[in-house]
């Protein structure tokens, strides 16, 4: 509603009786144009509305008027040149007929019945002034307008309750009211009206006193009709104002209707007071009654109203305050409520019956031209084809005159070389575009045939010409022949343009035969083939590189004309599938055709377009048209389609494997996809629909006619079975009829679809066959790409899968589900099988569950937003159906989702042709589900169904019987592309596919708990693809989350980490999971996997960065620190890494604000607590030490942000203890504070350290310990950094420490003395410690000559011989020497300070003395040697480390090694210091030549080393305990330095290097790897050495004398293993072959039991760890298991003739007399045990058969394990094999470690008593006479995929036989790529493999018959 003061409408209100209108004056008209209009929210009080929603546009127009944006111009709907042409018309006297039009279309808008009224609550009052001048409202306005204006006729009512409605017309003076409702824009311009609202105050007083109303009556519909049916299809034609005429506008809308009398001033105040005191009014008062303009159709909105101008604004009427001017009232009704206006929305929309609609045959308007002009479409025809009469003779003209032509060529005809006329290009390119208009437009067969068959003998000599040429091309081609090649091109063309004119004039749907000439077919064909043939594939098969790069660039430069050539064979090609459509062609042309068709769709095309000659989409469009013609063909011809399919599969091996190469195929929704993927759809797509058997009919009658007419019907039952065949009548023959008779009508469409489904469901299953099942015998990385090929097709099937273009992609999805499923049913399939079944039932499942999200989302938003019907009831139904309320009626009803798709398919069907098959498929399987739904509801009694039924089914079989049935009988509203993909999805939802979305759900679970660990990784990858798209799996009491979590803690490092994947993808997709499983991330970071421990890291740094939780943080730091003490450099480096980014990175950007503050407070909390809880101090120094190194890329922003912890931290001391472990206490900072200044000293301040002061002054005391220490080791680090003026402060320091030297323990000793040292060379000033030590060794000098020492003594001399220790190793007294050689009790001063106390102290080290004495007596000498090394070669230094060691006792050999290790690291840094200072330099020092080495005590290093080297070896080899690694750790540093040669230590190492202690055994092994890249060869010649010392070591030390360790099964020597692996792979199979050889023995030098016992356990040790090795490739893997049976054979043959001879007296002559002993050792000798028999030699022999079987056993066992055949190392021959010997060993899921390990336990326990040794002889005789593996297999063995055995047996070697002949026993086995052996002349060769079971048998009886047609 807008103000009545600001009124900008077209013209003013009407006149009542004689009440003119008041004459604006100037001032007036400028208040007008200055004053404000009401809002919205102003006026809606006065509105009649009790509500304002909705909003919507067709209920309320926007209320734009004076807020708000503005409307859209008139200009917007009329153009300006039209409506001036309008007034200039307006303008004439004699209007035209469009203006009259234009009128009556304006009187129609203001028809009674097409205005509103309104009836209003009150109306604002105003102020009229009495010298207002009346004003013409036609001044102004345009001609147009006015003739409005003055023609049209509106009456207006206007009444009282107390008085009777006058009507009144509007005469000359009069606007018209109602007419087409101005635009707000127009409407913003328009002056404002004078009329006052009064405050909304007074909104409840008007509306009891005004009770008037308006009535507003329009001419009759009779007056308007011609004008409306001119204007229906046009917007509004109102007129605008030009910008010079805006006061006065020409259209008039409902709000500017206003009545405004002329008002007596001295009238109004009485009047008002009378009305107000008198309760009716008299006809004079009404007079007075103002009109408040109506309201137009628009959307308000509920505000208060904004106060109206001050000086206008009038007081609210009331007796007291009555009124002083004139004001305007209008008494309007009250509002009401009518029930009947509002109506109850059902829950579940009905189907919508009005989308369909049976059209009337009889009506002719819809072939009519849809411009609607005078040329019609026959006057279209009649013109197109005089315009290819006139071609013709144009071109026949030029024929006529080519005798006469001899200077000039026609550019339509010319002259071949053989002198025949034909026609040029351009010629051909006019003809086929008149033919092709004349066609389209229905007059090509008035077209004469004459001029046709002449156009067709025209076009014969180019073909001719071309098919003479020699166009093939030759990649050794130079420029000059390409040169002659291209000029050829243009003749090529011409010819191929010349067939392309022939087969268009054979599609034009002409009867004359002439016109179909089969050599004409022929030659165009032939033509097309070997264009095809020699220019169009060798081109496309052309790369820039290789061979052929030459032809590549000299045909790149002719890029445009070979570019056309590849155009016009495209459109000759797609020419030819529209001929083998119309017409009746040879079999001989469509099997040319098949074949071109085929073998373009599996050319490889480039994959960009630099690679490509003419651009990749060049070929990719003939190719598309290739498949077009292939799929007419199959279509076409069902007798071929069995060969067509068999051409496809047998062809898939072409295809690439690449998935960006592969999908070159674009489907419309902007996705690609294989070529032969869609090929294959559409070919079963096209199985679905009936062959269109017309042309058989009409065959069959021509050739019975001719039958008849010759008399014999002997020879017409072919076609007359075609005919009878084909002419199928039906009972149901209209839908009344079929919906009475609806099980008739039913049970003919189900035998009509049921046959055309089941020929679609062959088809899909003979594919789906052909590559499951070579995919079953393929790998990835096969020879073979049908794996990968299968990947690609259900790829594609799953992009395909929501597209109503591909219905079949659903059913190629199903089969294929249903073959995986097989794969999975049962534990008998190979694992290999079974992780392909996963893999693909995980993107299915993937799939499906995207489907079902998606359209979720979909219907959602339908249901909410979509204003159209079938949207909503889509929407409605697609939600009902995913609840699982499946309504087969809806679905199939005749307006449900089947017909939606239908109607979008057919609409697109100019488009794309090919959609046929789609319709085709869709409505056979509408009709099925059709048949199914009547079935599955027979006992539901509801007629109305089941009629309805009967309709739809005859309505599907008439679809089916003719595709164009639907089309012609029903019309439907157009559907959009949504609503089509919401009713595919509805039908999918349905099908089998997607209901099996459980089932596979199910399967995958199940997976994850088998017993192959590769199919438990599968399920957990095919699961992680089903939470990318459906993450609802996770939600409520989930299974998958215990799954997950199990396999998290599986014994396949494979497994773990794929769960861990799982666990990460889960907790970012449900957040409250992280809670739950983070304990089990935290866990695998000790995970034996390096792999699974990176990502289990890499997780919980994610997982720390999102969780504010310290406890969990606290725990992930934790763990993160220990790793960094990981074995693996790896691991090492990324934990340094996180703790930096999770501790460090956060901190980088310094910011002064509160929360940054408090982030930085809470983060040292959290590191105090980390500390405190995970035992890391050590660890953290490390990490920070590295973090804070100039290395580091980040060093300096490090130091910043330890700078500000280090602050923190200080400021938490004093903090009292607290019972919250999450408060960090004073004690618990000191803990850092001494972390960070190990790390870095310079990271605190003097203030911050003279803070930590007060902390020192109880070191002496026990009160806190703990504090104190951390308070001395900080100030050992960071005194150097303080400067020597504050010496007041490093006094008062040094006083406090000084008495602490007697009675603290002696790792604070170490740190006090260390900072009293720091402050004496600070204060220039050493005396007090000089005191102190000369006190201390007066002392001790006084306790050497007094006796045996007592309990007292001895705790004194530990006390001072420990200071005096600490004194020398911290502190250089020589500037003292003068006093301490004064002293007369003292030793004889021999050079230095530290001798003068070794001196002191080594008298209390000797033997004689008292252990207790002695061990800190030792301890001090150490210490002082430690920096003063010279001391180490003095010889009453070695001679007592000497005699202690001598002792062998571990204390006192703790203190001497303690010392070693301290020194000899010290010169580790030292050397590092100056090598770095060395390189950083970059100059070259001269080097001292008197020492050894970078440093000056090298040589007592190396002297020191050698002297007590096998001391050291001896202590690390004799235990594995603490002091066993302290002497471990002496000979890694000794190792380190290069101070003994290689061969002295590496023993020792490879020897500790299979200690059950990790950190001895990875010390070791790093050493070990670090000592093997120096000196691999010195290295080498020690390996049997070490081999040797192993075995021992694990026997006498360890005390286990096997091979491997258990849970899981590990090699001893694994490590070994690791580090022989950076060697080449012939040094790791030379150390394998003298491995396996230190197994053989000599049975004529087995001595004594006891030898014989220790060779049976080193013998088990060796073979044992080949058993559980981990082989880098195959070659070396089989070198292995030929040695081993060499081995076997070689020794074993002695052994067994020794056992058959001595021990069963089997003679020679027995056994040649049977070459073949039965099986299971039933031909063995039985006799027992001769008396005679020596128990010696038994042992002897069945030791030597103990070994040699289970070095057999393995043998056995790593063939299973790797699934190497008996045969597969002769195959390998060549090169191939070669490289197959470098690949790594791949082991056979489903075999572990415990069978032989248990077979080995059995084996070598045989020997403890004489039964068990003659059973083992037996056992070992058995092995080498009888081939048990030729032996069908047990139930219980596995076979692996390939059929090859998995315990296969040697060959027989011709030469080792000729040595030893005896018959079929077993000799040495060939080597890998021997010489093959013969075959015996009575021996059967036995097939590859080992048998089959039944199971096996049956699948591979369907292999076989993989070929035949389903």
């Amino acid at each position: 509603m807008e103000n009545p003061q600001s009124s900008n409408q077209n013209g003013v209100g009407p006149h009542f009786e004689q009440q003119p209108y008041p004459q604006s004056g100037p001032d007036v008209y400028q208040q007008q144009i200055s004053s404000k209009p009401f809002t919205l929210n102003e006026a809606l009080p006065y509105t009649p509305f009790t509500s304002v929603f909705p909003f919507e546009p067709d209920i309320i127009s926007n209320p734009t008027i004076g807020s708000g944006p503005l409307a859209t111009s008139l200009a917007d709907f009329v153009s300006r040149e039209d409506y001036d042409a309008l007034n200039n018309d307006a303008e004439n006297s004699t209007h035209s007929k469009r203006v009259e039009g234009s009128l009556e279309f304006v009187q129609h808008l203001l028809k009674a019945d097409k205005i509103t009224q309104f009836q209003f609550k009150t109306a604002p009052k105003a102020t009229l002034p009495a010298n207002r001048s009346p004003k013409s409202l036609a001044d102004g306005i345009s001609p147009f307008a006015k003739m409005v204006y003055d023609n049209t006729s509106i009456n207006f009512r206007y009444s009282t309750p107390e008085t009777l409605n006058a009507s009144i017309s509007n005469g000359n003076n009069m606007s018209p009211r109602f007419a087409k409702k101005s635009s707000p824009r127009a409407r913003r311009h328009e002056p404002p009206k004078v009329v006052k609202h009064n405050p909304a105050a007074s909104n409840a007083q008007a509306v009891a006193q005004n009770k008037s109303r308006i009535e507003i009556h329009l001419p009759t519909r009779k007056e308007i009709d011609s004008a409306a049916t001119v204007y229906t299809s046009t917007r509004s034609p109102a007129p605008i104002s030009s910008p010079a005429t805006q006061v006065q506008s020409e259209t008039v809308s409902l709000a500017d209707l206003m009545v405004t009398p002329k008002v007596p001033a001295p009238s109004i105040p009485r009047v008002i007071q009378q009305e107000i005191s008198t309760p009716t009014a008299t006809k004079a008062q009404s007079e007075i009654e103002t009109l408040q303009p109506l309201l137009p159709k628009t959307e308000v909105s509920e505000a208060l109203p904004q106060p109206p101008h001050p000086s206008r604004q009038s007081q609210p009427p009331s007796s007291s305050n009555p009124p002083k001017s004139g004001v305007i009232r209008i008494e309007l009704p009250a509002a009401s409520f009518n029930r009947d206006e509002f109506a109850v929305v059902p829950d579940s929309p009905d189907t919508p019956t009005h989308l369909s609609t049976k059209r009337k045959h009889a009506s002719r308007d819809e072939l009519e031209d849809p411009l609607g002009g005078e040329l019609n479409q026959r006057e279209l025809a009649n013109a197109a084809f005089s315009e290819l009469r006139r071609c013709f003779q144009d071109i026949f003209a030029a024929e006529d005159r080519l005798p006469s032509e001899h200077s000039s060529a026609s550019h339509l005809v010319i002259v071949t070389n053989a002198q025949e006329p034909t026609m040029t290009i351009a010629a051909h390119d006019k003809v086929q575009r008149h033919i092709n208009r004349a066609v389209s437009l229905g007059c090509f067969r008035q077209a004469p045939l004459d001029d046709l068959l002449r156009i067709q003998s025209l076009s014969e000599g180019s073909l001719k010409h071309a098919d003479t040429l020699d166009f093939k091309l030759d990649e050794a081609w130079g420029e000059t022949e390409i040169g002659f090649w291209v000029q050829q091109l243009h003749e090529i063309e011409m010819g191929l343009k010349a067939a392309r004119t022939s087969f268009r004039i054979m599609c034009g749907g002409r009867e004359e035969k002439q016109l179909y000439s089969e050599d004409m077919i022929q030659q165009g064909l032939n033509l097309f083939r070997n264009v095809i043939g020699d220019i169009i594939i060798p081109i496309a098969e052309l790369r820039s590189t290789g061979p052929s790069s030459n032809l590549f660039r000299l045909l790149t430069t002719h890029r445009k004309i070979i570019g056309t050539l590849f155009t016009t064979c495209q459109k000759v090609f797609s020419l030819m599938s529209d001929l083998i459509a119309g017409i009746d062609v040879s079999e001989t042309v469509v099997h040319t055709l098949e074949f071109v068709a085929s073998r373009l769709i599996f050319v490889e095309n480039a994959h960009t377009e630099k690679d490509s000659v003419v651009g990749v989409q060049k070929f990719d469009a003939l190719r598309l048209v290739a498949m077009n013609v292939l799929s007419q063909i199959f279509l076409m011809n069902p007798s071929q389609r069995e060969g067509i399919f068999n051409e496809i599969l047998t062809s898939l091996e072409k295809l690439p494997i690449g998935k960006q190469s592969a999908r070159q195929f674009k489907l419309s929704e902007g996705k690609s996809i294989q070529p032969v993927s869609a090929l294959i759809m559409r070919l079963i797509q096209a199985s679905a629909g009936k062959v269109d058997d017309r042309k058989e009919k009409s065959r069959g009658r021509m050739m019975q006619t001719i039958a008849e007419d010759d008399g014999n019907g002997g020879h017409i039952a072919p076609a007359e079975s075609i005919t009878k065949k084909a002419e199928v009548s039906y009972t149901i023959r209209t839908e009344d009829h079929a919906a009475t008779q609806h099980s008739t009508a039913v049970q003919e469409l189900q035998a009509l679809a049921k046959t055309l489904a089941d020929g679609a469901y062959r088809n899909a299953t003979y594919v789906v066959n052909f590559i499951v099942k070579r995919a079953l015998k393929s790998t990835k990385s096969g020879d073979t790409p049908y794996r990968n090929l299968l990947d690609l097709f259900v790829e594609d099937f799953t992009t395909c899968l929501d597209s109503p273009d591909w219905p079949a992609a659903e059913l190629l999805l199903r089969l294929t589900m249903y073959m995986m499923f097989q794969q999975m049913d049962g534990d008998k399939n190979a694992a290999p099988a079974r992780n392909m079944a996963l893999e693909l039932l995980g993107v299915m499942a993937a799939a499906i569950s995207k489907l079902r999200s998606h359209v979720r989302k979909t219907a959602t938003n339908f249901e909410g937003s979509d204003s159209d019907e079938l949207g909503r009831w889509l929407a409605d139904l697609t939600l009902n159906i995913l609840e699982g309320n499946m309504s087969m009626e809806k679905t199939v009803s005749w307006l449900g989702p089947y017909r939606v798709i239908l109607e979008y398919l057919q609409d697109r069907l100019s488009d794309d042709p090919y959609l046929k098959g789609a319709i085709s498929y869709l409505i056979t399987d509408w009709g099925s589900q059709v048949s199914h739904g009547y079935d599955s509801a027979v006992n539901e009694d509801s007629e109305e169904r089941d009629s309805e039924f009967g309709r739809v089914a005859f309505r599907l079989r008439n679809m089916i019987e003719d595709p164009k049935w639907l089309s012609r009988e029903y019309s439907f509203k157009s559907v959009v592309s949504n609503h089509a993909k919401l009713s595919h999805s509805i039908i999918l939802l349905r099908s089998s596919f997607c209901g099996s979305f459980k089932n596979i759900l199910n399967i995958l679970m199940g997976s994850m708990t088998t017993d192959q660990a590769t199919v438990r990784s599968r399920s957990l990858k095919s699961i992680n693809l089903v939470l990318d798209t459906d993450p609802t799996i996770l939600d409520g009491d989930s299974v998958f989350i215990q799954l997950i979590l199990q396999c998290s803690n599986d014994s396949s490092p494979q497994v773990r980490d794929s769960a861990l994947g799982l666990i990460g993808k889960c907790m970012t997709m449900r957040p409250r999971l992280e809670e739950k499983m983070t304990p089990t991330v935290i866990q695998r970071f000790i995970d034996s996997g390096i792999g699974v421990r990176k990502r289990a890291m890499k997780l919980a740094k994610d997982i720390y960065l999102g969780n504010d939780s310290k406890t969990v943080r606290s725990t992930i730091a934790n763990g993160l620190l220990h790793r960094t003490q990981d074995p693996d450099e790896g691991v090492r480096e990324l934990a340094r890494q996180m703790i930096e980014e999770v501790w460090i990175s956060p901190f980088y950007k310094e910011e002064d604000s509160i929360a940054f503050k408090q982030s930085l407070t809470d983060h040292v909390s959290l590191m105090v607590q980390t500390v405190k809880q995970g035992n890391t101090a050590l660890v953290l120094d490390k990490v920070f030490q590295t973090i804070l190194s100039p290395d580091s890329k980040l060093a300096e922003a490090n130091s910043r942000v330890c700078t500000r912890l280090v602050a923190n931290l200080v400021d938490l001391i004093g903090s009292p203890e607290s019972d919250d472990p999450s408060i960090p206490s004073s004690r618990d900072a000191f803990q850092v504070l001494m972390i960070f200044a190990k790390a870095d000293s310079k990271l605190f301040t003097f203030e911050q350290i003279r803070q930590l002061e007060p902390h020192i002054a109880s070191v002496s005391t026990s009160e806190d310990l703990a504090v104190s220490r951390a308070a001395v080791v900080i100030y050992r680090r960071v005194l150097p950094q303080v400067s020597s003026v504050h010496s007041k402060f490093l006094s008062d320091v040094r006083k406090v420490l000084m008495p602490a030297t007697s009675k603290v323990t002696r790792a604070l000793l170490d740190d006090v003395v260390a900072c009293l040292w720091i402050i004496s060379e600070l204060l220039q000033t050493s005396e007090p410690l000089a005191r102190l030590v000369l006190s201390c060794l007066k002392a001790i000098r006084l306790m050497s000559g007094k006796g045996p020492l007592d309990r007292t003594k001895i705790r004194q001399f530990d006390r001072y011989s420990l200071i005096v220790g600490m004194v020398g190793k911290h502190c250089n007294l020589d500037s003292h020497e003068e006093r301490f050689k004064s002293e007369p009790n003292l030793p004889k001063w021999k050079g230095s300070m530290s001798k003068l106390m070794v001196d002191v102290l080594v008298p209390f080290a000797n033997p004689s003395q008292p252990a207790d004495v002695r061990r800190p007596a030792l301890d001090a000498i150490g210490l002082i040697c430690q920096s003063n090394p010279r001391n180490y070669v003095s010889a009453n230094v070695y001679t007592t480390f000497q005699q202690a060691f001598d002792e062998r006792v571990p204390v006192l050999e703790s203190m001497v090694l303690r010392s070693f290790k301290e020194f000899l690291l010290i010169e580790e840094q030292r050397s590092e210091q100056a090598a770095s200072s060395t390189a950083a330099s970059k100059e070259s020092t001269k080097k001292d030549l008197k020492v050894m080495g970078s440093t000056s005590f090298d040589d007592v290093a190396s002297a020191t080393t050698q002297r007590f080297l096998k001391d050291i070896t001896r202590i690390t080899l004799a235990t594995y305990d603490d002091h066993a690694f302290l002497a471990m750790e002496v000979l890694a540093s000794i190792n380190r330095q290069g101070l003994v040669h290689p061969k002295e230590t590496g023993v020792t190492l490879i020897t500790l290097e299979t200690c059950p202690v990790p950190k001895i055994s990875e010390l070791a092994y790093h050493e070990h790897r670090a000592l093997h890249e120096k000196y691999e060869s010195v290295l080498e010649r020690e390996y049997a050495k070490a081999i040797q010392s192993a075995f021992q070591y694990q026997r006498d030390v360890i005390k286990d004398p096997r091979g491997a360790t258990e849970h899981p099964f590990t090699s001893k020597l694994h490590l070994l293993i690791e580090v022989l692996k950076i060697s080449k792979s012939k040094n790791r199979i030379r150390f394998l072959e003298k491995f396996v050889g230190q197994v053989d023995f000599d049975p004529a030098k087995l001595g004594a039991d006891q030898s014989i016992s220790s060779h049976v356990e080193f013998s088990r040790f060796i073979i044992e760890n080949i058993a559980y090795f981990e082989f880098v490739t195959v070659g070396e893997l089989q070198t292995t298991i030929n040695v081993m049976e060499k081995l076997v054979t070689r020794t074993g043959s002695g052994i067994a003739q020794s056992i058959e001879s001595e021990i069963f007296r089997v003679r020679m002559d027995q056994l040649s007399a049977t070459q073949q002993p039965p099986s299971g050792g039933e031909g063995q000798p039985t006799t027992q045990e001769p008396p005679d028999l020596d128990h010696q030699r038994l042992f002897q022999l069945a030791a030597g058969s103990t070994i040699l079987l289970a070095l057999w056993e393995v043998r056995t066992h790593l063939r299973r394990l790797y699934g190497l055949g008996s045969h597969r190392r002769e195959t390998n021959k060549g090169k191939g094999a070669a490289k197959d010997l470098t690949k790594a060993p791949v082991k056979v899921q489903g075999i572990a470690g415990d069978k032989v390990w248990d077979d080995l336990s059995r084996i070598t326990s045989a020997l403890d008593t004489s039964d068990r040794m003659m059973e083992q002889c037996r056992a070992f005789i058995e092995l080498l006479n009888v081939d048990n593996e030729v032996k069908v297999p047990d139930e219980e063995e596995d076979f692996d995929l390939e059929g090859e055995p998995t315990t296969p047996g040697v060959e027989d070697d011709e030469d080792a036989a000729e040595a030893d002949n005896r018959g079929r026993k077993r000799k040495a086995g060939s080597a890998s790529g021997g010489r093959k052996k013969r075959a015996r002349s009575n021996s059967k060769p036995r097939p590859r493999g080992r048998p089959r079971k039944q199971s096996v048998e049956a699948v591979e009886t369907g292999a076989s018959g993989d070929m035949d047609w389903i």
